[in-house]
Parts: structure tokens; sequence; C-alpha cells
């Protein structure tokens, strides 16, 4: 893990690589003229989006939209995992592309990604162990190790397809890159629909006869899937970031890829924005239309979800880089930035601190500090939606306190 302020590029083409940007490197993310900041605060509005909805003062008290829908349809909170991803597949072809043009060797650049997405995954387990580490029920599937697996194959992938830059390599580049998404669309609606579970029979899609249920409880085992994936009367039955769905969930991260490849080509900033803007209506509209044959799935990340997601994700950042790369307008950037410019920490700590509030207990009353925090602090003098919404902003503020010193002192903690 490289630690310190961003370096400078390499002078020949046979130095020892920079550390390549991970999906979180906020140094990376530039274009010709300089960094791109919308990616930036793309990435640092995800992290926040996933604090502030993993940390309620009461799950009992939510707004709606900070809940996941709970099986089918998508809600605000369902578009924040593949907005990452999504941001993910933009760096890695900005990066990447950087790296390969200044002369990079290509297998040497797999194997540092592959470095990479190890030790995300292996934080992934950390992060999923804390503070017992039980391995006997350790979760393996988690967030971190979809990110890892997703960051991997779409490195690969790209590596794999060349850098040419001229028009016609670029444009078959692309081509590729969308025939892939289509054939793992595709095949995984075949998979979901026409692929008999054993025990369960064709076109199950409900939590405990999918594929991707029966997959991860035969791969892992109950015992380590994520402990809130029950279906009444069954128990455990599956996990949502389970193997079987994190395909698609490649699929999602090569949007990213393909919204990136476009931004490097010659069009002028405008024509990039409006056509990324175009795009994401129609992949929205799609996964819309569609959801009568195929449910919108978070849970399962089915076809239409990643059409419906990838046009949100397309839609949101086509206005940011409108706003911030296209019309300039930044003085709002730093608070979110803090998160963008160290992501992967950002989500690690920010799961370290709501595990710690749910564990050390006040020594006067028994409460826990999130309980305590939640009904003697913002319940006293707010209704419970609102001091449920209050107490999750106070815990991002407290994740932001504690990153502002790295982001301030330029220090990124890169994988």
């Amino acid at each position: 893990m490289y630690i310190g302020p961003a370096r400078g590029p390499a002078t020949a083409a046979h130095s020892t690589p920079e550390p390549l940007v991970s999906p979180e490197a906020a140094s990376s993310s530039h274009l010709n003229d300089g960094r791109l900041v919308s990616l930036d605060v793309l990435r640092g509005l995800a992290v926040v989006g996933m604090i502030l909805v993993t940390d309620p003062g009461s799950y009992g008290a939510v707004y709606p939209q900070l809940l996941h829908a709970q099986w089918n349809g998508a809600t605000a909170t369902d578009m924040i995992f593949p907005t990452f991803l999504f941001a993910v597949g933009i760096a890695i072809t900005l990066s990447f592309a950087s790296r390969v043009e200044r002369g990079y060797d290509r297998s040497r650049l797999a194997r540092h990604a592959l470095i990479r997405s190890a030790v995300i995954f292996a934080i992934g387990l950390v992060v999923n162990g804390f503070p017992d580490y039980h391995l006997r029920t350790l979760r393996v599937p988690g967030v971190l190790q979809r990110i890892a697996l997703c960051y991997l194959f779409g490195a690969l992938i790209y590596l794999a397809l060349g850098n040419g830059r001229q028009p016609r390599a670029a444009l078959r580049r692309s081509w590729t890159i969308a025939g892939i998404v289509l054939a793992i669309l595709i095949g995984y609606w075949c998979v979901l629909k026409l692929v008999p579970v054993p025990g369960f029979g064709w076109n199950r899609l409900d939590s405990v006869g999918n594929a991707g249920a029966y997959i991860d409880r035969l791969v892992f085992g109950t015992q380590h899937m994520w402990v809130w994936g029950t279906t009444p009367g069954y128990g455990v039955t599956y996990d949502p970031e389970g193997l079987l769905s994190t395909l698609p969930a490649i699929a999602t991260l090569l949007i990213g890829i393909l919204t990136g490849e476009w931004l490097r080509t010659a069009n002028s900033r405008k024509r990039k924005a409006v056509l990324l803007a175009a795009a994401g209506i129609v992949l929205t509209l799609a996964g819309w239309f569609l959801d009568p044959m195929l449910p919108i799935n978070k849970r399962i990340w089915t076809s239409t979800f990643v059409l419906f997601g990838g046009g949100v994700s397309l839609l949101v950042f086509s206005a940011l880089y409108f706003v911030l790369d296209i019309r300039r307008w930044r003085w709002w950037t730093a608070p979110v930035l803090v998160f963008g410019a160290n992501a992967i920490f950002a989500f690690a700590l920010s799961n370290v601190i709501t595990v710690l509030t749910d564990r050390i207990h006040m020594s006067a009353n028994g409460l826990t500090v999130h309980q305590w925090a939640y009904r003697d602090v913002f319940a006293t003098w707010l209704q419970p939606v609102h001091a449920s919404l209050a107490y999750a902003v106070f815990i991002v503020l407290v994740n932001m306190a504690l990153l502002w010193p790295l982001y301030w002192r330029r220090i990124f903690l890169r994988v």
C-alpha cells in the first residue's frame, strides 16, 4: 500500500510503475488538460451515500429512499453501489490508458491489478470480521470483495483489448466491450429464467430459489453468508454480494469503462456531456421497460438492474461533468472530495465506526453509543424519522473529520 503525496509520472517506459490507481485514488482521474473533478466527486458522493444509509439512528424510522427495496424495485439507496462500480470503470480507462501510452508493459500492469484486487478482497474480509474474527462464521462475500473482483476483471478485459487511440481502434474496442456487456446481460438473464435450480426448478427469482442463492449456499455455506439475507421459514438463504451476481456487476463496471472511452475522444466537452446524458436516458428507460419481463432487483443484480443503475449513473455523472468540468462550479466540492480521495479507506473506516458505536456501552445507562446518541441527543427534540437521519448525518461528519487531515495533507492511501 502506498501512503503519501501523489507521485509524478515515471520518466521511462522501463522504470518501475508508479502505484496504479486503485478504485479510489483521486490523483489518477486525469484527461489531457487536468483532473476530472466530476469523477472524484461522484466517487465521494457514493461513499457518503454508503455511510448515510448504513448508519440510521433507528431502522424503524427511516425515509423510504434511504432504505433498499425489500426485493424487487429500486430506491435511491439501491443506486449507490452501481454508481461506485461505474466510477471504478471510468478510473480504469483513464488511468490504464495513460500508463499504456507512456509505455508500461501490459502484463506487468495486469499483475499489479491482480495484486491490488487480492489486497482489496483481503481488506473486505478484515472489515467483515471486525472485531471478533470468528473464522467459523466469517462472511466471505462483501462490498469490497465485489469491488475487488469487478476491478480485476474490468482491468484485465481493458488491458487485453489494447489501447490504440486512433478512432478506428478506439471504436473497435468500445464495440467489443459493449458486446461483452450485452453477452453478460443476456447470459445472466437466461441463467436466472431458464436454468433449473436443483430442488426449486427454473424461473425462480425469489430469495431462496434463484440460481445465485443456490450457488452461494453450495460454495460458502450459510454460515459464511450475509446474516441478514434471510427468507421466512428458511433462515439465511442468499447474499447480495454473492458469486453469480458479481457477473452482472462486472457489466456495470464495463459501462463505466465505456464512459471513460468516450471521455478520451476528441469531441467537445459539451457534446460528451449531452451524449452521456442521452445514453443515461436510454439505459434507464430500457431497464424500466424490461422490468415486467425481468424485475429490477439489486439483491440479485438482475440484467434490468444493470441497465437501470447504469443509466442513473450516467445521468448523475453527466450532470456532475457539466457542473464541475465544463462550468467549473467547484466551490462546494471539498467535503465530498475528502471521501472521494480515499474512498476504500473511508468505506473501511466507516464500517469500523459503525461496529464500535454498536459495541461500546455508556457506563451510566447501559446503552450503546449508537442508542444513546440517537435517543438522548437527537430524538429528544426531533421527530423519530428526522432524528434517525440526523444521527446518520452526524456519523458522516465524524468520518469526514477523521479523513480531513489526510485530504488536507494530500495523503492518499492506495493499494
